[in-house]
């Protein structure tokens, strides 16, 4: 699968290491910097260029900044994830969401992928999970680091991507539900050896662009890569959705592009959760809206992806598909201890529903019910490692990071 739309494009930008330790010196300067950021106000968008270092290599990434944002109001997180022999910049231009985000006031993630051995860079989605290069593993970290300096909305978690960059979206809905909300994959798919490790947390709203005439991840499959139409089979199913869609045409208002699209809703979803295909008849492997890539087959105009993805997305929070209202204030909450053990205490200033906690499988490893502001959880039977706690109040969902270690 080899994109060959690649952009000769660099950004000059200092690295800095985000170490996810809150009291180190390099993260007091980064918190520094944001603070002198919100005080003089962001006036134009603005474009980071940053690395994190996990799994004992450094891995790069771009932000995309409106200028809209100023930090007062959390805002959703957006990765938009390049394809095989792509690149980061190459996707920000191609898959364009940045005048989409200048007016939603939503922060974009563009990660780079590691090389394959060579001179292309690749998101690892064809090996077991946990495998290194361990993609969910960095993205879950990159989206701490950018916790720590943006002010995000961790109710509103989406990721897309073009080719590989959508094998890894759906690897993220499989494997990092408890904090991906919802997934939209252009020309790509998902690679039948995740299929048994996929145990969503939350119903998953999943969108699907794709092209009839895409001989780089073809529509009907390939080795070891699912049919298009059982991809989107295996999400209505999964989500529980009504089977029989509700299928229209989308106006041909390009005829000179020599593909047409017809657009299938499946609705009806738990927590209203839904899935939609865009079928792209006699497109190729591209984004449909952006400019053509002739090598790449035909490129639908008749609608723009990037519109049509955050459309999608803007619908979802992760609090409304496990089913509890979405904060709309701070939740306070304490617990400790943090790294720990056998139990864990859990104090808010708000009545405590419930609490779960999600694996980094994505996988619900305790779920506990509550109608006092302290509760004690009994984690003695769960293994040492990295959990999501979820905890519900009258204020409404609040997630943090638990350490198990013994």
């Amino acid at each position: 699968m080899n994109d060959s739309d690649n952009l000769i494009l660099q950004i000059a930008g200092k690295s800095y290491i985000y170490f996810l330790k809150k009291k180190s010196t390099i993260v007091k300067r980064i918190l520094a910097n944001t603070l002198l950021l919100v005080a003089t106000g962001i006036s134009a968008q603005t474009t980071i260029s940053d690395s994190i270092f996990i799994g004992n290599i450094y891995r790069q990434y771009n932000l995309y900044i409106p200028a809209v944002y100023n930090g007062s109001v959390a805002v959703p997180l957006v990765f938009n994830l390049h394809g095989y022999g792509s690149d980061n910049v190459a996707q920000e231009i191609y898959g364009d969401f940045r005048p989409i985000a200048d007016t939603a006031n939503f922060i974009l993630v563009h990660a780079n992928g590691t090389y394959d051995g060579g001179s292309n860079r690749y998101w690892n989605c064809w090996s077991l999970p946990g495998n290194p290069p361990d993609e969910v593993q960095f993205l879950n970290a990159l989206i701490d680091s950018v916790t720590l300096n943006y002010n995000i909305n961790q109710d509103r978690i989406y990721s897309t991507g073009l080719s590989n960059g959508a094998f890894m979206s759906n690897d993220l809905a499989c494997l990092l539900s408890s904090r991906i909300t919802a997934v939209a994959c252009v020309a790509g798919g998902f690679a039948l050896i995740h299929e048994p490790y996929c145990n969503p947390a939350h119903p998953m709203p999943v969108l699907v662009i794709h092209g009839t005439s895409d001989l780089i991840v073809p529509y009907n499959g390939a080795t070891g890569v699912m049919h298009v139409d059982s991809l989107v089979k295996y999400w209505v199913d999964e989500n529980g959705c009504n089977p029989v869609p509700v299928q229209t045409q989308v106006p041909n208002t390009v005829t000179t592009d020599n593909c047409t699209a017809d657009h299938f809703l499946y609705s009806g979803g738990l927590s209203g959760s839904t899935v939609e295909l865009f079928r792209v008849n006699n497109g190729g492997h591209t984004w449909p809206g952006s400019f053509p890539v002739i090598t790449l087959g035909n490129t639908c105009l008749d609608f723009k992806a990037s519109e049509e993805i955050w459309r999608f997305f803007s619908q979802y929070s992760l609090s409304s598909l496990i089913g509890m209202e979405e904060a709309t204030e701070n939740i306070s909450i304490s617990f400790y201890p943090n790294p720990a053990t056998t139990s864990l205490q859990i104090h808010s200033d708000n009545k405590i529903f419930r609490a779960v906690m999600v694996d980094m499988m994505g996988r619900i490893v305790l779920d506990k019910e509550c109608g006092a502001a302290t509760m004690l959880i009994d984690i003695s039977s769960l293994s040492n490692g990295v959990y999501s706690l979820l905890f519900y109040t009258e204020n409404g969902l609040g997630i943090e990071r638990v350490l198990i270690l013994r």
